[in-house]
């Protein structure tokens, strides 16, 4: 477990592919229960350990994670992320196709499948659909793949993997939408690269980093970002 920033109030990780945040039906270990332990051995403590757990990423996908290690630090951050613009969330994705465009925002409204644990995206509202938006840019090419940076406005079901579906890009590994073969690690390349808030106590600016995982693909575009190969923002 990767600790990337911790203090009295938060703490966050970079989470790797595979890793479940929170129990399911499957009764498998999880982050938070790692993360009890880690607080519990780290500061000698006895009995129960406070980890809340104020927004999610999918199980197969990797990046930053906060987490809170007080209740006032998890009311607040619970009201941080139910609100747009307080917390500002980047992610990284590898896909199999060109972008349309080499900037582009996209809106939709996701509706969640329970049954399938699948969301669709429709160009209107629909009943029991919700309003997402994201905006990405095309920073990189290597051989077969596209690495997209992408701003995340909306916390919707799947969202990034659904939205870049409606553009017919599919990203590496994600079976569930449409990629044709799945990663050896079971995981996708998508990754949550940063976060960026005012700290919910404190009141001071942190910004938050991850590293992707260790891997063939994402080691060539990293290589690409340290020699400052990757494209550069075009102002609007």
């Amino acid at each position: 477990m990767q600790i990337l920033y911790e203090d009295n109030h938060i703490i966050a990780i970079n989470k790797a592919c595979g890793e479940l945040m929170q129990t399911d039906i499957t009764n498998e270990r999880t982050l938070v229960d790692e993360m009890k332990d880690y607080l519990r051995e780290k500061y000698n403590k006895q009995g129960n350990v406070f980890v809340g757990l104020p927004h999610r990423l999918d199980r197969p996908t990797s990046g930053v994670v906060l987490l809170a290690k007080t209740g006032k630090a998890l009311e607040r951050l619970n009201e941080m992320f139910s609100k747009r613009n307080q917390i500002s969330k980047t992610y990284w994705a590898v896909v199999n196709k060109r972008p349309p465009k080499y900037s582009d925002t996209l809106e939709h409204y996701l509706k969640k499948n329970q049954e399938k644990n699948k969301s669709y995206a429709y160009p209107k509202p629909v009943p029991g659909a919700k309003y997402a938006r994201l905006s990405y840019r095309h920073v990189a090419s290597i051989d077969r793949y596209h690495l997209l940076e992408i701003d995340l406005f909306t916390g919707r079901h799947h969202q990034i993997r659904v939205q870049l579906g409606t553009q017919n890009m599919r990203i590496k590994g994600d079976l569930k939408y449409g990629f044709p073969r799945a990663n050896a690690n079971k995981g996708i390349h998508l990754h949550a690269r940063k976060l960026n808030f005012i700290h919910p106590v404190k009141k001071v600016q942190v910004t938050i980093l991850a590293e992707p995982p260790d891997d063939k693909i994402w080691n060539e575009f990293i290589k690409l970002f340290r020699e400052n190969k990757f494209s550069p923002v075009i102002p609007v």
